[in-house]
């Protein structure tokens, strides 16, 4: 039986067919042809999902692992060089948050100047660079000083039991049967890394578990105080001007010009993969990853970061962790993806 088609003139005057298919050239589309366009179209759509997950995947894996390796290199200057923590954060932050601002300016100019103009956001950048940037680098820095990186790494990771903590206030309901168990996890593995496994004997120093608990908050601090002004001028703006600021205020007390630093090509390497690939490079691509995998999927893929800090603090330091650390590091592992 021949298809009846109605044909009705658009308003410009093109032809519009009513059987679902857009004419090319006044003549309409057969089925099959619509058909195999639709076909084409899921393909398309496909790969270009594919492609976006593999992209996001990889990002955030590689972040992470920046991340990691970010801690190993500060293991390897302070034991090597004799680079003290205060040097080493004015350096980190400074450098990374004009790099942050670098990039802005060719990314994202706009919201740069509208965030530079608005005095009241300003001020929540200031408030996040000192409560969140300045004292979480601070600590996790002064952690791995005194322990190494791949504990100090993993005691960081405790800061998702506080923003745990902080949403059930927040949101004014009790904790998920997942999350009381990510908690005890995270109450165990802390045992086990601070303890060896013996209540009476501290492992751990005092001042690397201190640290290690002070990186956590200030862990938490990051996610918790830019929350209103993230949304409106974004990551890498909001980041890179709290690094900047928090790097800046720390050298008027700091004075790093005042310290004696030897560094030979190694020392400066070291160096520039720290601040350049474990601060800034880490950070683009982790956040490109939360961009194509969502937050969730990103949280556990970002558990490579203490993975990274003890196997490279292994290989590349010749540190040597008791079965308790190990114990330890993967029960926090494991609450990690509790909690998340």
């Amino acid at each position: 039986m021949r298809e009846e088609r109605v044909r009705v003139q658009g308003r410009a005057g093109a032809v519009v067919d009513a059987a679902g298919a857009a004419p090319e050239g006044g003549r309409s589309v057969d089925a099959g042809t619509l058909r195999r366009r639709k076909r084409t179209a899921r393909q398309l759509a496909r790969s270009a999902a594919s492609r976006k997950l593999t992209q996001g995947i990889v990002c955030t894996l590689v972040g992470g692992a920046c991340w990691g390796f970010s801690g190993t290199c500060a293991s390897f200057l302070f034991e090597n060089y004799g680079v003290q923590t205060p040097w080493l954060v004015c350096v980190r932050q400074v450098v990374s948050g004009l790099l942050f601002l670098a990039y802005a300016l060719v990314a994202d100019r706009a919201r740069l100047v509208r965030l530079l103009r608005t005095p009241r956001d300003l001020a929540q950048v200031l408030v996040f660079a000192l409560g969140g940037l300045l004292f979480n680098q601070f600590a996790y820095l002064a952690a791995v000083n005194a322990t190494n990186s791949g504990t100090a790494t993993v005691l960081q990771c405790l800061q998702l039991v506080l923003i745990m903590g902080y949403s059930c206030i927040t949101a004014r309901r009790a904790p998920r049967r997942r999350e009381v168990a990510g908690l005890a996890l995270a109450l165990f593995g802390t045992y086990l890394i601070a303890t060896g496994g013996n209540p009476s004997t501290l492992a751990l120093p005092m001042d690397g578990l201190v640290f290690g608990l002070c990186a956590a908050v200030g862990g938490a601090l990051l996610s918790i105080l830019p929350a209103k002004v993230l949304p409106t001028y974004g990551s890498p703006i909001v980041t890179g001007l709290g690094m900047l600021a928090a790097g800046l205020i720390a050298t008027v007390f700091v004075r790093p010009w005042t310290y004696a630093v030897g560094f030979d090509a190694l020392g400066w390497g070291a160096l520039f993969v720290l601040v350049v690939v474990g601060s800034f490079l880490a950070y683009l691509l982790y956040m490109q990853g939360v961009s194509d995998l969502g937050s969730m999927r990103a949280s556990l893929l970002g558990t490579i970061e203490p993975i990274s800090a003890t196997v490279t603090s292994a290989l590349l330091l010749g540190i040597v962790f008791a079965p308790t650390d190990l114990a330890g590091f993967a029960a926090i592992i494991a609450m990690i993806f509790l909690v998340v």
